[in-house]
């Protein structure tokens, strides 16, 4: 269900690469009513500017939604944007809506890399580092380089959350900063670097188009979940783990942890990562857990062990120290924040994060 507003833009809030935040004041100039935010994608409809009349979905924002609980600008009904530059690539993307995206993909007939992919078969053993909340990527890629700060780094984004790559911020900062060396976007997802078909592609992209050290696999912004144990989008880490082994990757599964959720089934190891890598998962794959003292540490340890003897794959539990990482997220360039917690109200949610970015490094190989 959609539901339709129109407005007026107000002004610009803020701004980072493909996207614009505004203040729209909802209904006309003869008859306003309040000011709400809103969201352009500028790839997909132009830049507004203050006084343009705009058409508003505000399905999220009426529903009153966490991630993505503002308006979004479909269009704006008394100008059109200058059309894109013209490309050879025909795939397209967000498949048969309104609003659907046509691209050049990596993998695809048209591309300059087509025949480096067409004849890859593997991933070279590339560590590759799996989670399920998008919160985790500035924290799993802050411990990669608390070992290796040269590493180039590949950023994967699968399309169980936001499909355009342009609504993380946290991306955007991460690229500006130089700690992501490149942005892969794949299936339905669209926007980063470069385009890929299946995850399958994007992995083979990241190793032999972007050259990664590490490839860092991440749903975009907006998990969905149900409550119940397999409604929710981040089972796909299993997928993503599944490709990676298919490819000759080292796969790394980061695991989801709290120690200030309210929740009892997210405290310690969340039960979402027990289903996936407990349930789902038929191939092998690492579980960096930290090492040291401390009773959150020991139980998440403790819960690990039973997630390995339970599970259908072979998981190593590995050990990871945890010395510097605490500093090392303080100086994140992106602000840390999962679930509506920041870095001091949950550290165990990033400190985990981190330790599988560190375990990444570990296993970088030289060429």
């Amino acid at each position: 269900m959609m539901q339709w507003r129109e407005g007026v833009v107000v002004r610009e809030v803020s701004a980072w690469p493909g996207a614009v935040e505004y203040a729209v004041r909802l209904g006309s100039e003869t008859d306003p009513g309040e000011e709400v935010r809103a969201l352009a994608y500028t790839a997909m409809v132009g830049r507004p500017e203050p006084g343009d009349r705009v058409v508003l979905n505000a399905s999220a924002l009426l529903k009153g939604l966490g991630t993505g609980g503002l308006a979004f600008i479909v269009a704006m009904p008394d100008r059109l944007p200058v059309d894109a530059p013209e490309s050879d690539g025909h795939i397209v993307k967000a498949r048969y809506t309104p609003q659907q995206q046509m691209f050049l993909a990596v993998d695809e007939q048209d591309s300059p890399h087509h025949h480096v992919l067409r004849d890859a078969e593997s991933i070279d053993g590339m560590p590759v580092v799996v989670a399920d909340l998008h919160s985790a990527l500035p924290a799993i890629i802050t411990g990669v380089r608390i070992v290796r700060p040269d590493a180039r780094i590949a950023y994967v984004m699968t399309d169980g959350g936001a499909l355009p790559l342009a609504f993380s911020r946290a991306v955007a900062g991460l690229k500006e900063a130089g700690w992501v060396t490149e942005t892969i976007t794949v299936g339905q997802a669209f926007g980063g670097d470069h385009e890929a078909v299946s995850l399958h592609s994007g992995l083979l992209a990241a190793r032999h188009v972007v050259g990664a050290d590490v490839t860092v696999v991440v749903q975009g912004p907006g998990n969905v979940g149900t409550g119940t144990p397999w409604g929710y989008s981040g089972v796909a880490v299993a997928d993503a783990l599944h490709a990676a082994d298919v490819l000759g990757g080292t796969c790394i599964a980061a695991l989801r942890v709290s120690g200030a959720d309210p929740r009892p089934r997210h405290r310690g190891i969340s039960h979402h990562s027990t289903t996936a890598y407990g349930k789902a998962l038929l191939s092998p794959a690492i579980v960096p857990v930290p090492a040291g003292g401390g009773e959150l540490a020991a139980l998440v340890r403790t819960q690990a062990a039973k997630l390995a003897e339970r599970s259908r794959a072979d998981l190593d539990i590995v050990e990871i120290g945890t010395e510097g990482v605490l500093e090392a997220l303080r100086q994140s360039p992106v602000k840390l924040s999962t679930m509506g917690r920041g870095l001091e109200e949950d550290l165990a949610a990033f400190v985990v994060s981190a330790i599988a970015g560190v375990c990444a490094a570990q296993r970088i190989s030289e060429r």
